[in-house]
Order: C-alpha cells, then structure tokens, then sequence
C-alpha cells in the first residue's frame, strides 16, 4: 500500500479541499500519513494570496523532496495555478495540479505511475468540487465548501483569476452533506467559500441565495450551530440580518471584510463600499444580536497609503472595536492592477503600520474576551489541552471565543453552559 502525505496552507476553502483529496487518496488504496512522515506521495495544498503565501508554497515542496527525494511531489490549488511553468522546471515537484483537477489527484497520480516519465506535469483550469470529506478530525465542527469564484477583481487579489467566476453547489448537495455529517455526529458546521456572499447568483431562477441556503440548513436533526465564513459588507441589510436572526442556530460571529478605513484606499483596492455603509452593518448586526463578534481583514501599505490614510484607518477600526483582525502588509501581486500602480511603499513602512494594528488587535480582542468574564455563555467542548502543567478541555462560544474548563472527564463534542470567571492566556477560563 503507498503512502500518501497532505500539507495544506491558505485559506478555509483549502482546508476543506485537502480534507476532500485525503478520503480519495484512501478511497483509492493509499494510507494518508502525516506530512512529517516517509512518503510515496507528497501533496501541498498551495495558496499564492500573498509572496509569503508563495514562499511557504515552494518551501513544503522542497521540503517534502528532501524528506524522500524518490517520493512523487504534487503542486496543487492557486500557486500550482498561478506558477505553473516556474514549477514544471522545478526538480523537486513531480506533478502540478490545479483547483479544477484536484478532484482527479487518485486519477492524475495512477496514469503518472503507471506511465512515469510520459506523463506530463498537469496544469489546472478552475472549477468546483462536489461534496465530499468535510468534516474535521475533532468531530466537533466541519467546513462546508458552498460555492468557489469570485467576480469581484478586487484591485490587488489574483485569485478570481486563480479560481475563476462565481460557481455555487446546488442547495440540494450542500444540504445532503450537512445532513450526513450531523448524522455522524458533528454539532456545527462552517460555510465556506471564496465569495460566500455570491452563493446562488449564478443559479437561474430564484434560489434565495445565501439565506434561501440558511433557511434549509437550519431544521437539520442533530446540528446545533451554523457558523459563516467571510461575508461581503454589503449582504448585510436589515432584512438579511432579522432573517438570521430568528434562526437560532447561526452563531453570532460575523467576519465582514473591511481592507482599509479609508475611503480614498477603498476606491483604489476596488472595494464596493464606504466606510459609513460599512459601520451601518456594523451597527445593524449589534442591533439585532447580543454583542456579536465582528472579525475583519485589514491590508497596510496599499500603493499611495499615506501617513494620514493609515491613521484614518486606524481611527475607525478603533470605532468599530473588531474583536479580531487580520492584519495583512500589502503584497504585490503580478496581474493585478495594483501592481501597477504608483506610490508602492517600502517594507519597512508596511511591517511598522502592521505591528501596530497587530498591537491594537491584541488590546480590542483581548477587551472583547473580557467583556464575556461572569457571563453565561454556551461552549462547544472540543480537545483537551495541557497549560503550565494542568489539563483543561477547551472549546468555544457561539461568538468563536475560546473557553477552558479544568478537566474532570468531560466528553467532547457536547455543548454545556459555563460561566467565565478569568483569562487564561489567549482564552478564557470557566
């Protein structure tokens, strides 16, 4: 039996497509080991969002070569996509396979061994997977992949050219897989997609979109929570936010990209918005639900960023008062119309505006964290974990905040009421 090894970088679209790949590899005879082991096969997963994202792509190839220079390397998702020449002339990768073709990797990988040295290194074209694998090891909580594309062109982003124009799975697939994995026991579930706010506008007819998929989801026997990945600012209207509202089962934790607060930025990255509009969201989902948690991007050193936009921005992630952020030093992506834009800042200003928004992260989220001590709030118990040498088992909230419990033998996997009392590092003890 060979032996199949996965490495994943990137976003949560990825994971849920590794997670895809790895129960078609076993589905085909290989054992899936972990990416440290000896393999035959070596998979990573690439991600091309940023030149770091890059970097770490070509370091596991690499990597993976070293650790068994006779295994087969495979180059899959959006740098395999992005790179595919540069990789097709590197030594250390065997097989380069895109987004559309990863659902084919079992496929890909027996014509390769069974015509080694003929077959020629596979470049992807775009498409979307099926359903599949998507729960995850912990059994708790699984990503649903629902939709993949974008037709946004966001100024500075390569991946619509990567994966494509918006293509969403049918409301009936996403529902199947939803109900077997909460037959099997997972208790939430994580939609997830490239655009999520897109899901449904390529159908014809009237599918109702986004929420029409919600609405179907909600009544699955056995699932407790549904979670939403990244949205788009501007699906959320007041009719959209008192619609999930209702339904009991959508977590109050909400990642509405921003990428800058300033308007003049925003026009220059394509963004669809403005500030106002986006703080009326923000404003509407406090309105409607209890202290959500409101999670968001933020790009520093976007090209002609300027000292007084910076601190524009930084003034109004203050307003909103995020209880994370991630914060991205802007990367120049070839392609794209940033790139060619004027004002390109060195790295030196985009790593000191980073460091300080990372600083206020820290202090609102950790604000946040601390606004939940002696309240009572509802924990998805998930792992044990060992802390200056005591076991907690840990999980967390609706809101996505991380709870510990002393251990005392507590099963996972079950929901229990739990009042905080103090911060435990970087979560919260109850």
């Amino acid at each position: 039996m060979k032996k199949a090894a996965l490495h994943n970088l990137g976003c949560k679209v990825n994971a849920y497509e590794a997670r895809i790949m790895g129960g078609l590899l076993e589905e085909a005879g290989y054992e899936v080991v972990d990416f440290r082991e000896w393999a035959d096969v070596y998979v990573v997963n690439t991600c091309s969002v940023t030149n770091i994202a890059d970097r770490k792509s070509r370091q596991m190839l690499h990597r993976a070569k070293k650790q068994n220079p006779a295994a087969v390397v495979v180059a899959v998702g959006c740098y395999a996509q992005a790179a595919a020449g540069e990789l097709e002339q590197d030594p250390a990768v065997d097989l380069v396979v895109g987004n559309e073709n990863k659902k084919d990797l079992a496929t890909i990988l027996e014509r390769y061994f069974s015509q080694r040295g003929e077959a020629a290194k596979q470049e992807a074209a775009k498409g979307l997977e099926g359903p599949g694998k998507g729960g995850d090891a912990g059994h708790t909580r699984a990503f649903i992949k629902v939709q993949d594309g974008c037709n946004q062109f966001c100024s500075y982003c390569i991946i619509p050219y990567l994966r494509g124009r918006v293509r969403s799975r049918s409301p009936e697939d996403v529902e199947g897989e939803v109900r077997a994995l909460a037959a099997s026991g997972y208790r939430e579930v994580v939609l997830t997609g490239i655009h999520l706010s897109s899901y449904g506008t390529d159908f014809s007819g009237g599918s109702g979109g986004l929420l029409g998929l919600l609405r179907r989801l909600h009544p699955i026997e056995g699932l407790s929570r549904i979670r939403l990945g990244s949205l788009e600012p501007r699906i959320i209207t007041r009719d959209f936010v008192a619609a999930l509202a209702e339904m009991e089962k959508i977590c109050p934790h909400f990642h509405l990209s921003l990428q800058s607060g300033c308007d003049e930025t925003l026009k220059r990255m394509n963004r669809h918005y403005t500030t106002e509009e986006y703080e009326g969201r923000c404003g509407l989902l406090r309105e409607f639900f209890t202290s959500p948690a409101i999670t968001t991007d933020v790009i520093v050193g976007f090209p002609g960023e300027t000292q007084e936009e910076f601190e524009e921005t930084r003034a109004f992630l203050e307003r909103i008062r995020f209880y994370e952020m991630h914060v991205f030093k802007y990367s120049k992506r070839d392609g794209t119309r940033a790139a060619q834009m004027p004002g390109q800042l060195p790295e030196a200003i985009k790593a000191r505006r980073s460091e300080e928004l990372l600083t206020l992260e820290k202090a609102m989220s950790g604000a946040y964290r601390r606004s939940f001590l002696g309240q009572g709030m509802q924990v998805l118990l998930e792992e044990t974990v060992t802390v200056d040498g005591k076991t907690y088992i840990m999980g967390h909230s609706r809101e996505y905040v991380k709870a510990a419990v002393p251990y005392g033998g507590q099963a996972p996997n079950t929901i229990v009421p739990l009042v905080p009392r103090r911060m435990l590092t970087e979560s919260i003890l109850c």
